[in-house]
């Protein structure tokens, strides 16, 4: 079970302690917008590029962007573990995910609120990890979407059908009341925003993150 919180509850001005206080969680997951792909404009390459600089734990980067196919691979080419780009911006996923792969991080595709994953299922090979938005990305802080688990479910007997180690993420909502649901439903990792860094004890959130994640885990 992944934790990764999202810097999009961190304090701008304060990244690098921010991120040094998540050092025990698997990942940084890392929110690029562009107001245009979505309604909220954050950081481009060079804050990227910085957050890798001092990271303790591998950047996740969650491209929310249009044209994905222009833009993703100057992001896997700054070093980072993993680049998600949303299949609703891509016009060849797997050419994009091909490329990102060849340039040395993990190719991750995320789907919409309102996107099907029935297209994507024979593709799933191409892919190391799929996310599916439990919110409509944009703004931190919306209410977790428990009506995408059957997405989950479907991703999960489409990986299993095609023998591959997909990782499937959870992004939007996750909380220690939400993540079980999302666990039971085949998500192994989970983006956490306000529910780590709004905490008194951050480290000891990401624990009882895991913990809960890990009890509920569809075995």
């Amino acid at each position: 079970m992944r934790i990764q919180p999202s810097i999009l509850s961190a304090d701008f001005a304060n990244m690098q302690r921010d991120v040094e206080r998540i050092a025990s969680a698997d990942g940084v997951h890392v929110d690029v917008m562009d107001n245009h792909f979505v309604p909220n404009l954050t950081f481009g390459p060079q804050m990227v590029e910085a957050v890798q600089r001092v990271s303790p734990i591998p950047l996740d980067v969650h491209l929310m962007i249009e044209d994905a196919d222009r833009w993703a691979p100057g992001y896997a080419e700054l070093g980072v573990f993993s680049v998600t780009f949303h299949a609703e911006a891509s016009t060849d996923p797997v050419a994009l995910a091909r490329r990102i792969r060849h340039l040395g991080a993990r190719a991750s595709i995320a789907l919409k609120p309102g996107t099907p994953v029935e297209p994507y299922l024979e593709l799933l090979p191409e892919f190391d990890q799929v996310l599916v938005m439990t919110v409509e990305p944009g703004f931190g802080g919306q209410s977790f979407m428990a009506d995408m688990m059957p997405k989950l479910r479907t991703l999960r007997a489409a990986a299993e059908r095609h023998g591959i180690d997909l990782w499937l993420q959870v992004d939007g909502g996750i909380a220690l009341d939400t993540i079980g649901i999302a666990a039971e439903a085949g998500a192994d990792t989970f983006v956490a925003g306000s529910a780590v860094y709004g905490a008194a004890d951050v480290e000891a959130a990401i624990a009882e993150l895991r913990a809960a994640a890990a009890a509920s885990h569809a075995h």
